[in-house]
């Protein structure tokens, strides 16, 4: 009885363990031959200052920071390219409150949501093909303005700081991991 139990036990163990099921996401896609990546500036099509180059820094610290690559500003003497375009940023009301004014109270907008597109490219040098791309790769966050409107303009500026490394971060990741 007890080798019965045994062996039906191991059977149930092995049916688990060869069953289909397995983790996405759990590796890296980049061919081990890329150690030196260029990550040029990101063109931007959008007008609004000092954006490019705070995507731009925030994709280079990212990759940095997986710590398996040299990350240079240039095109040129590298083993594969991050090529981007943000092409999209907006700004929009969602959240409304109440304002007293000198004549009662007036509706203003009370919370914004920022939204980033880019496209992007992530090719080796010497390949026709990207490793990996997206022609709208899209990030979006949401902050308060609060009693004082002319807090608006810094907490726009921080907002994008903190979008700007959230957005670098899901794009390395879409990059260079398995998903």
């Amino acid at each position: 009885m007890r080798a019965f139990r045994f062996v039906t036990l191991c059977s149930l163990v092995m049916s688990l363990l060869g069953c289909g099921y397995a983790l996405v996401g759990r590796g890296i896609t980049t061919d081990p031959s890329i150690k030196r990546i260029g990550v040029p500036l990101f063109k931007d099509r959008t007008g609004k200052l000092g954006l490019d180059q705070q995507v731009t820094q925030k994709v280079t610290e990212e990759l940095l920071r997986r710590g398996r690559f040299d990350v240079v500003p240039q095109a040129t003497g590298v083993d594969a390219l991050v090529e981007g375009e943000v092409v999209a940023y907006s700004v929009l009301p969602i959240g409304f409150g109440d304002v007293a004014v000198t004549a009662g109270t007036q509706t203003q907008a009370s919370r914004y949501a920022i939204t980033l597109v880019a496209r992007v490219k992530y090719t080796k040098v010497g390949q026709t093909e990207p490793i990996w791309q997206s022609e709208s790769f899209s990030f979006r966050d949401e902050y308060d303005v609060g009693d004082n409107p002319a807090n608006f303009f810094d907490r726009e500026d921080q907002t994008i700081e903190r979008m700007s490394s959230s957005f670098a971060k899901n794009l390395v990741s879409a990059m260079l991991e398995a998903f």
